[in-house]
This record gives C-alpha cells, structure tokens and sequence, in this order.
C-alpha cells in the first residue's frame, strides 16, 4: 500500500520556534555571535568538536571489493583499517581531505544544521572520482524544499555578486547533489536545532549581567565625588563644584581646587554591593549543561570528582553518539553515491567510514598486557601490534618487520616467565 500519511512541516505548528529571534534564518546570525563572542560557548563548541577531530578514522573493507575500498580511501584521504601503517594513503590533488571536512560538518552543532554539495570528476579519463566536498554555508541558504513525506527534496542559495562584478543568480541543489547534517531534528524541516538553543536565554542574561558588572565597577570602583559649597545660597558656586565632581576622575595627575570654606569628599558605597559575578557564574554553568559537559564547571573546587566522572561518562556518550551520526549519514549519502559513480551501479557490500571509539583508553600499561598475553587471554597478532605501535607513538611496521614474538616474557632476574 501507499504511503497516505505526511511529515511536511505545518506552518504556525505547536513544535515551531516561537521567538522570533530565533527562528531561521535570523537564527543563523544570532548563533554565529553566540559562537564568536562568547568565551564559554566557544569553550562548549571546543569541547564537544576537539575529541571527535582527534579520534582515528578509517575506511573498514566490510566485504567490499578492494578496488572500491581503495577508491574510499583515496579520494577521503583516509586509511584502510587493518593495513599497516597509520597514515592516510598518498592521493592525487583535487581529492577531499576527511579531516578537513569534518570540522565543516561539525557545524550542524552550533546552526542545526550543515549542507555540502557532493562534485565528481567529469568521468573524461575514468570511472567519475569524488573532487570536492564544498560547504554551502548557512548564511547562503534562502530555503530549505521538503516534500510531503518529509523528505528533502532540494535547497536554495541566495544570488550573489562576483568580484568581476557579474550578478549571479540564485542557484537550486537537488538532493541527490547534496550531503546533509541535520543536530537534534524535531520537525522535518531539515534545519534542525542548534546545541545552542537552550543556552540562549542564559547567553542573553550573562550578557546583560556583564555589563552591569562593569558599570557598577565603573561607577562605584572610585567612589562618588560629592561636593559641599561655602554657602547654600551662592548658585555660581554650587554649579561649579557640580561640573568639577561630574568631570572628576582618577589618575596620576587627577586634582581639583576649591574655595577655602567648601570640602570636596570622595563617598564609598554604604551597606552591602550586590554583585552580579554569582549570576554571572550561573548562567556560565547552565552553558555549558546543554552540551552535557558537567564536568567543565568544577575547576578543582566545589564539586565532587566520583560525581565528575559520572558526568563525564555521560558527556563522552553524547559525543560518540554525534560521531556515529556523522558516519551513519556519510555511510548512507556519501560512500554509497561514490560507488555508484565510480562502478555504474549501487549494489553492496558497501566499505565503511569508522572511528576508533571515542575514551576508549583504558589505561592498560604494558605490563598489564603482557600478564594477559602469558596467560593466553590475547593473541599479539598484526591488528594488536599496529594498535600499541599507534597508542604508544612508535614507528609503523615495515614489510621487513619480523613476525610477532610470541614467546612467554621472561623475567631475567627470577629465569622464569612472568
């Protein structure tokens, strides 16, 4: 039977954003200067972006033809899981850099959302090659076309002007040109929902909190001038001792001069000075819990490290769970399309783009793995070996490299094995 049903967005939905202010594209502008501006923002972005750019990625076989798993590898820059070695394969110029990609990915987090447009070689001299990854940036984006089942059907970038002054017009990208991030999607809108959103208010409230930090610091740092005339009936006096105490400032060279009868004193704040830091520092600490990053707020006081730990678990899981979403799409939107393109046709099995898990360490010494090796329970085949070459920063096997020494460890001292 038919699909009857629809996912379409509905204008004016109960789900839909209701401050303007964040509703896109005005969204876009208002997260770019949360981004920018913002140092504890910037640190949650940090955060949540350094360990998945700093995890090993691979291309796993995964049954594939081997011409195909070295055409992946290739034209992604990334090594074949498994071979020795841990650099990415030399390629040609004009194929895509993985690692220089996902940072542009990464940016679904901070708008919701992050579009590429997928370019092939013109297939001239070959099989068509992935050429370019290109990043259709957010800003450029006038609509998003979705169809009534909810499926993308294409986006829309704005005209712009070139540096040769030649007007171009707006340009539509189907979706079969287009590989798609979409962060914490609540509507098929495919546009998403910024890891920021929720930090917004807090974001708006630190702002205003700091700057009246610096007014109060401003105004109540010196203390208030205040001037007491010779006599209250001389207006002239009194009004030049109001322009002195308005224009007092501090410094090496500040001074005022007055009549002999009159007093000019400098009056501290009476009573207790609310400051606005414990607010401030609040609304720092709501930041960074929208990205699950507890454990940022701690600073080596007032909280408990079993309790940090917990917490970093759960922020650890958060980001695995974002770098499996990243593969999954790119598994499915990209890889795929490549083969279809290189071979004529899109029949599996298809090879993978996968990560080493992101904390995995264990903190297993050596010592710890020989115990296990001696007492059978791991095997030091080629795959462990490149892993402790790889963990331990040690040169990479070479084809003259001799086989595994699998041998007990013996203690030289006791003459048996340990």
């Amino acid at each position: 039977m038919g699909e009857r049903g629809g996912a379409r967005p509905v204008p004016r939905s109960a789900m839909s954003e209701d401050n303007w202010d964040l509703r896109w594209p005005q969204s876009v502008r208002v997260f770019s200067k949360m981004a920018r501006e913002d140092a504890q923002v910037k640190s949650v972005l940090k955060a949540v972006s350094l360990p998945i750019l700093r995890t090993t990625w691979r291309v796993r076989a995964n049954g594939a033809d081997e011409a195909l798993v070295r055409m992946v590898s290739e034209d992604l820059h990334l090594p074949v899981e498994g071979e020795s070695g841990s650099e990415p394969v030399a390629v040609a110029s004009g194929r895509v850099s993985w690692q220089e990609h996902l940072p542009w990915a990464l940016r679904m987090l901070t708008y919701g959302h992050a579009y590429f447009e997928k370019v092939y070689t013109d297939g001239s001299d070959g099989p068509q090659r992935l050429r370019k990854l290109a990043p259709r940036l957010q800003d450029t984006i006038t609509r998003v076309n979705v169809a009534d089942d909810g499926g993308l059907e294409s986006i829309v970038q704005r005209a712009v002007t070139t540096k040769a002054g030649r007007r171009m017009p707006e340009v539509e990208l189907e979706v079969g040109r287009l590989l798609a991030y979409v962060h914490d999607a609540e509507s098929m809108d495919w546009l998403g929902v910024s890891m920021l959103r929720s930090a917004y208010k807090h974001w708006r409230l630190k702002d205003q909190l700091l700057k009246l930090e610096a007014d109060v610091l401003d105004r109540n740092g010196m203390g208030l001038p205040v001037y007491k005339s010779v006599s209250d009936s001389d207006d002239r006096d009194l009004s030049k001792g109001e322009e002195l105490v308005t224009g007092l400032r501090s410094g090496a060279t500040a001074g005022a001069s007055i009549p002999a009868n009159a007093s000019l004193t400098i009056e501290g704040v009476k009573g207790q000075l609310v400051s606005p830091r414990e607010a401030i520092t609040y609304h720092d600490a709501q930041i960074a819990r929208m990205a699950l990053a507890h454990a940022l707020n701690l600073e080596g006081k007032g909280g408990s490290y079993a309790l940090a730990e917990v917490q970093m678990s759960m922020f650890i899981q958060s980001l695995q769970t974002t770098a499996e979403y990243i593969a999954t799409v790119a598994n499915r939107y990209l890889v795929e399309d490549m083969v279809e393109k290189f071979t004529g046709e899109r029949s599996g099995p298809f090879p993978l783009i996968v990560f080493d898990a992101i904390g995995s360490r264990t903190g297993i010494g050596p010592e710890a793995l020989a115990q296990l090796r001696n007492a059978g329970l791991i095997i030091p085949d080629k795959a462990l070996e490149e892993h402790l070459r790889r963990k331990y920063e040690l040169p990479a096997m070479g084809p003259d490299t001799s086989p595994v020494d699998r041998a007990p460890i013996v203690d030289p001292e006791e003459g048996e094995a340990s």
